[in-house]
Parts: structure tokens; C-alpha cells; sequence
């Protein structure tokens, strides 16, 4: 007598919980991640063991030929002079908010030049900081 067995096999595998472990993981990489701005433009910047936490909506750029870039949020750097800076940065203002500026500066530009384009902001009442690589702990320990 043969018998048969009651129970069939599912052949058919639920996804659901996979979609939301990978959901999951989706959301923790974007939240641990760091939003950096790609720099266009060849610039070794100089070094420093001090940071901030400020995120520029406009960068600045001063290439070892000393030619000023503009640019703003995801665009491409664009030529500017230092003397239309100031201008540049007026209408770039919005009431009520402040502007933050972040100046990428070759470790071989006079300093002169960026004390220029320093003032062109302090003109205007815009914050501009100065973007720097960190240093590395061998070198700090060099430096005390």
C-alpha cells in the first residue's frame, strides 16, 4: 500500500523581508555617509588640525596660476576676477540667511591673495573660510 504525503513543497521564496533589511541598510549608509563637494580644479590645499563645521554654498578657488573660479552649489567652476568678487558675492546674498563661502586655495598662492579675497567677503558681510587638508598625526607630533 503506497502512501502519500499530505504535506506539498512551496517552491516559491517571499522577498519581503529582504527588501526591508536592505531598506534598512540603504537608509544607514546614506545617514553615517559625508556629503563632500567634488573640487574640479587641481588645488593642493595646505594643511590644518582644525575644522569646522560649516557647509559653504559657495566655493571659491585659487589655482597655482593665481586665476580666480567661482561656484556655486553643484555647478562648475567659472573664471572670475578678484575685482568683480565683491560684486560677484552681493548678488549672491539672500535677505535673512547667511552666506558661507569656502576658499580652495593653492598651498603655493601668495598670501596676499587670499587676504584679497578675504576682505572682497568681509566687504560684503559673507563668511569666508579657508579649506585645508588634515594633517596627519606624524605630522602634528612634528610641529609640538
Amino acid at each position: 500500500m503506497a502512501l502519500k504525503r499530505s504535506h506539498t513543497m512551496m517552491a516559491a521564496f517571499s522577498m519581503a523581508s529582504m527588501t526591508d533589511v536592505i531598506f534598512l541598510l540603504l537608509i544607514f549608509f546614506m545617514v553615517t555617509s559625508t556629503f563632500v563637494f567634488p573640487t574640479a580644479l587641481d588645488v593642493t590645499l595646505p594643511q590644518s588640525t582644525q575644522q569646522t563645521a560649516l557647509k559653504p554654498t559657495i566655493r571659491l578657488y585659487i589655482d597655482n596660476e593665481l586665476q580666480l573660479y567661482t561656484a556655486v552649489g553643484d555647478e562648475s567652476p567659472v573664471p572670475l576676477s578678484t575685482d568683480a568678487l565683491s560684486t560677484w558675492l552681493r548678488s549672491k546674498l539672500v535677505p535673512d540667511e547667511q552666506l558661507s563661502v569656502a576658499l580652495y586655495a593653492d598651498e603655493t598662492v601668495p598670501y596676499g591673495n587670499i587676504v584679497d579675497v578675504l576682505n572682497a567677503g568681509a566687504e560684503v558681510g559673507v563668511k569666508v573660510v579657508l579649506a585645508t587638508r588634515p594633517v596627519s598625526t606624524s605630522t602634528v607630533k612634528r610641529y609640538l
